[in-house]
């Protein structure tokens, strides 16, 4: 079974939880992410992402919204070494779509729903393809 660290995603985006939630917002979209992971102090405190972005706009995003203020607390996380298949079971029981990997205290990638989906379509290819 294929291992998390093998597929996850190492070039993150992270921000401190009292940033402007309109700057990350604009941050995701010219970096092209669904998710960021908030630290504060080097810690991992929280994660930021489209859905909770959505829930904001939707409740009425006031220009002086944080991060804090719509970031998921304390998200689940998977260790490196735990395969892809733990990682899918975490993410399809929990409704959630982006899972950070750390080592310890230390935030060392992401894995989403679209890096699980390309190993199990690894083999595979569109029509017409």
């Amino acid at each position: 079974m294929p291992l998390a660290r093998n597929h996850m995603s190492r070039n993150l985006l992270t921000v401190e939880p009292g940033v402007r939630l309109t700057e990350v917002a604009q941050r995701m979209v010219d970096r092209d992410v669904g998710a960021v992971l908030v630290c504060d102090g080097g810690r991992l405190v929280g994660i930021l992402t489209e859905r909770d972005v959505l829930r904001a706009v939707a409740g009425g995003l006031d220009e002086s919204s944080v991060v804090a203020d719509w970031m998921t607390r304390d998200p689940d996380t998977l260790d490196p070494d735990e395969t892809t298949r733990q990682a899918a079971t975490l993410m399809i029981h929990g409704g959630f779509r982006h899972l950070p990997i750390t080592d310890g205290s230390d935030v060392v990638g992401m894995l989403s729903i679209r890096d699980l989906m390309r190993i199990v379509l690894d083999d595979s290819a569109p029509r017409g393809a």
